[in-house]
């Protein structure tokens, strides 16, 4: 409750402000300074919570109390960092935190674990072109949503070589970037596909077209159970799938 206006009154009608500021439990001091107008300090701190927003906007929001206190040193403005959180927080002014990380790759528990063929060496070696491939699924945020990425690099030539891009995360993503990079790369019988063990490479594909089960590998990010598996045993459904 600001009592302030009643000081006011009794003052302009008895011309004495003390019994009022008695009887509401206020200093003569504090009404005193308010009519004398804002302080030399809180004019300081007006003109510095300024100079916060500019550098706050100038940073696009991200600057928390910190960065801007280091900020304003850069520019010759030297006040505590304690100073510039208090008005910071006053102002209601705060930095970006960042985004807790989140696990994307999901293993599929009802999916059967599989040998390492790559044994998790991903040397690359130029004799054996298009013997050996690796995988993934990238995020891509667009106006109109999400879109993944899939890919097929090969592991000796550290190229992509085949892609597949789609609004979904299902299994078909995945055996269309591998039916592009067969269509891409013809490779013989016996290339390796690895991959991580999220479930879009090890969930068992639609049955139309066909898929040879020898299609899949997984392996899991860290430790040293992983899986993979030869890859093309019939390459034909590949084939018609990428034609």
């Amino acid at each position: 409750m600001n009592v302030y206006p009643f000081i006011e009154a009794e003052r302009a009608g008895s011309g004495n402000a003390s019994r009022a500021c008695a009887l509401l439990k206020l200093s003569r001091a504090a009404f005193c300074s308010r009519l004398s107008g804002p302080s030399r300090r809180d004019r300081e701190d007006a003109g510095l919570t300024g100079q916060i927003k500019a550098v706050h906007q100038d940073s696009k929001g991200r600057y928390g109390a910190p960065r801007v206190h280091a900020e304003l040193r850069r520019r010759g403005r030297r006040h505590g960092r304690k100073r510039v959180a208090r008005l910071m927080r006053r102002a209601g002014i705060r930095g970006k935190a960042p985004k807790r990380w989140k696990k994307t790759t999901v293993a599929d528990p009802a999916a059967a674990a599989r040998a390492d063929q790559i044994r998790r060496d991903f040397t690359a070696d130029a004799a054996n072109i298009n013997s050996r491939w690796c995988g993934d699924i990238t995020y891509i945020g667009t106006w109109q949503g999400w879109l993944y990425l899939a890919t097929v690099i090969g592991i000796a030539s550290r190229r992509v070589v085949g892609y597949a891009i789609a609004d979904h995360l299902r299994t078909e993503l995945v055996a269309d970037a591998l039916a592009n990079a067969v269509a891409a790369r013809d490779p013989a019988a016996g290339v390796i596909f690895h991959a991580d063990r999220g479930c879009p490479g090890s969930t068992p594909p639609p049955p139309s077209p066909p898929w040879p089960p020898a299609a899949r590998s997984r392996c899991p990010t860290a430790g040293p159970a992983s899986a993979g598996t030869t890859l093309f045993r019939n390459r034909s459904s590949l084939r018609s799938r990428a034609s």
